[in-house]
Order: C-alpha cells, then structure tokens, then sequence
C-alpha cells in the first residue's frame, strides 16, 4: 500500500516522527516507540523522521546524539528525513508570536514557589491543583510592577476550556475537557522554549501526518490539538499506545534506565530479537521471532494493539533471543562468528547467546581435552570408528556397532562417548559433530589424548 487515503479521496504521503531528547541513552520504552512509528510507515510506504529534541542545552550532549544513531542503526531503524530542534529556534518564535497576534498566550510573573504554594492551597480545598489563571486579572500597573521588580514572566497557552476530542488509532474516540487542565507554559522565564510548542511546529513545518507515541501524552494532545487550530494548520491523526510495565504489572519508569538499548546490546541480544519482541508484547500476535523489520511492519496494524499495558519480561526476551538465534541463516552471521557454515548449521540449535557461538565452535576445531569415564567403552568405540568419509548417519550406524559389541545403551553408551569426543557432557548433536571432528581427531580423543 503506498499511502493512506486521505480526505476528497486523495493519496498523502505517510510522514511520522520520532523525538528523542539526548539527555540519556535509548532505553526499551523509547525504542518500541521508534519501532511502531518505523512499522506504520514502513507498511504504507511512508517517510519516518528522526528529529532530536536538543532544546535543553543544559542536558543535551553530543555522546548521547551519537548513541541515538548507533542504537536506531543497530535496530535497523533508518530515518528518510532528520533535524535538531536546536537549530529552528526561528520556526518557534514565529509560531509563538502568531499565538501571541491571536491572544492565544499570555505572560504569567508567579514564581516556582508560589505556584505550589497555590497548588497546595487547591489540594486543601480537595479541588484539581490546575492553574487558575491569575496572571490574566493582573493590571496593567501590576505587570509593570513585577517586571520593574525583575521578575520576568514565563508564557502560558490559552485553552478554550471546552472539550477536544479525537478518533485515536488505538483507543478509538477520546474526548478531553480542557477545563480540567492547566494551562501549559510555552516560554520559561529564561525565553526557553518548553517541549509542547516546538513539538507542535515542527509537526506542522514537516509536514507529519500521524503522531504515535505513549498513552502518557493523552492529556497533552489535547492541548497540542488547540494549538494547531490556533495555528491554522490541520491537525495529524493520533495514535497512544499502552506503556511498558515491567513482568509482574510494575511499572517501568525508574527501572528503564537499566534496560538500555546499549546494555541490551552488551548482555549479546540480537537486534531482531528485541524488535520481535517489543513489536509483538501487548499485541494480539503471538510472540515469535522473525528476521526482517520488513516482516514486522507487514504484520503490523494498530487495531492489534491491546488496551492492557504491554508487559516486558527480560528473561522472555531472553528465550526469544535464542530462537532468534536458531532461526537465524548462515549469511547473517557469517562475518560475526567466522566458522564454517557446516559448523553454525550443527551449534546454532544449542545457542542462547551469539558469543555462545565461540565455545560450541571448539568442540569441533579444539584443542578438547578428553574426559574417559568408562575406557573399556572408548577402547572398543576407537577400534570400530569407520573409514570416512562421515556423514550423519555415520554416528548413529557406529553407535549401534558399539552398543552390540558392548552391551552399552541409553546413556551408558552415549554419554561416556560424547565425554571422550567433546569435553563436555552436552552439547549439540553429535550426528552432526562427528563428520565435523573428523577422524583423526576422534580417535585421538577417544585414546584420551588432546586433540
């Protein structure tokens, strides 16, 4: 499908976004979000813009930036289009100063403290702590007070107080009372511009048709949705998923920081394991691996979406990681474990982790020190090892003389074997190892020398 249809019947360009403040590294949370935006558009032949959100220069640094691409690129994310905020300044302040030519904003002198202090007031009176727009009953002479005082004003929006209401992707129709909000500061003190209009022009200027991002933004929509209005711009279409909670229903907010990306990468999780994985929880799907995001975004659809918060589990992302693993083609991993291919098709069934890859590899190329647990068994295995060349089915036709000859079977046979042949006293298939050994090597092995 190359676009979504849009109103009078016309095709438009699927365009969403998203926006990462480089502040800290990408944890799980901000990853699905990149994902299911990447999906969307993917699936509709749509555009997906990174845009980083460096307007807090005090925390914004450059190595996050930087960890923000590796990580996107290590999940196979690719943006078609990016900017820094930091740079459209300009595009902000034409947009406020509209808002401010349409009366839409005002300036506000309280400072932090009186402001909980009016927030506490509130409380005591069990009514909602929301601002109650005492800087719009300030006379000309009181704002010049203050400002002569050297108090400088920060800016608020002026909602309508009225009810915003939208058809969102996910939670189907959402309505919200503006009268119940605060409203929200555009401009700090310090002329900074807070997160809500930026976010907005930008949305307007690229032109984005859909914003997907986490249910904790549904009150903020409302907002944003008036400020687009008062923008005269169309207002794109929205789509507010569950957030992550942790396995057992907690939530997630303090702990993400130990659920990076970064370190996700470093415990050896496969980049389309993760993505299975996050594109899958909370879904209708069963949770199962697949090797393409270009898999996923064909199965992806916000009506799959569940209403319940979507449960991470590391220890299931683990044992998705393995049959990722499992699944995964020579070709893919060929320049990451430098083994034959004969090799990785033997070990990969055995492999948790891709640098489990290294271990198993040396069963096979050594050097394995021999562990003899019954030497009469081992004697008589090294005097029946056939001729090669070896297949598959040389294992099983060997084992079989052995046993008769013997009398070994089950595991008094096999695994007094596998011992002499790999060290160890599991392992993969030795059908498949044994061609893999060789018989120079097996019957060192099996004379207890190290081969």
């Amino acid at each position: 499908m190359p676009g979504a249809q849009a109103e009078g019947g016309a095709l438009m360009t699927i365009t969403v976004r998203f926006a990462p403040s480089p502040t800290g590294l990408l944890h799980v949370g901000n990853a699905r979000t990149a994902l299911l935006n990447y999906l969307f558009a993917r699936r509709l032949g749509g555009k997906f813009l990174l845009r980083i959100d460096d307007t807090d220069a005090a925390r914004s640094t450059k190595a996050f930036e930087d960890a923000i691409y590796r990580d996107l690129s290590w999940l196979g994310i690719q943006h078609d289009l990016t900017d820094r905020q930091f740079g459209r300044i300009k595009l902000y302040s034409t947009a406020f100063y509209r808002l401010q030519a349409a009366g839409r904003v005002y300036p506000c002198y309280e400072t932090e403290e009186e402001l909980d202090r009016q927030r506490a007031l509130l409380k005591a009176r069990r009514k909602p702590p929301i601002y109650e727009r005492g800087a719009l009953k300030l006379t000309d002479e009181q704002r010049a007070k203050h400002e002569s005082d050297g108090r400088k004003p920060h800016w608020r929006f002026k909602l309508s107080c009225q009810k915003t209401g939208w058809t969102d992707m996910v939670r189907g129709p959402v309505e919200i009372d503006t009268a119940t909000m605060s409203d929200p500061v555009l401009v700090r003190e310090d002329g900074a511009f807070l997160y809500t209009l930026p976010s907005v022009a930008d949305d307007i200027d690229f032109a984005i048709t859909h914003v997907v991002r986490g249910e904790d933004h549904v009150t903020n929509t409302a907002a944003q949705i008036e400020i687009f209005q008062a923008l005269d711009a169309k207002v794109p279409a929205f789509a507010h998923f569950p957030l992550l909670v942790g396995a057992g229903g907690e939530a997630l907010s303090k702990r993400l920081g130990s659920l990076s990306l970064e370190q996700l990468r470093e415990e050896g999780m496969e980049p389309m394991a993760v993505a299975s994985y996050l594109a899958k929880i909370g879904t209708s799907d069963p949770v199962e691996p697949r090797l393409s995001l270009d898999e996923l975004a064909k199965e992806f659809a916000f009506e799959k979406i569940g209403r319940a918060p979507a449960h991470f589990d590391p220890e299931e992302l683990a044992a998705l990681n393995a049959k990722t693993l499992h699944q995964l083609p020579y070709a893919t991993v060929a320049a990451r474990v430098n083994i034959p291919e004969a090799l990785w098709e033997a070990i990969k069934p055995n492999l948790t982790r891709l640098s489990d890859a290294a271990g198993l590899a040396l069963m096979v190329t050594g050097p394995v020190t021999p562990v003899i647990e019954d030497a009469g068994l081992t004697a008589t295995a090294a005097a029946l090892l056939p001729p090669e060349p070896w297949d598959e089915n040389t294992w099983p036709a060997w084992t079989k003389a052995v046993g008769a000859q013997t009398g070994a079977k089950g595991r008094g046979l096999f695994h007094p074997l596998r011992l002499a042949l790999t060290g160890r006293g599991d392992g993969p298939e030795l059908k498949k190892l044994l061609p893999l050994i060789g018989r120079a090597k097996a019957l060192a092995r099996l004379e207890g020398k190290t081969a």
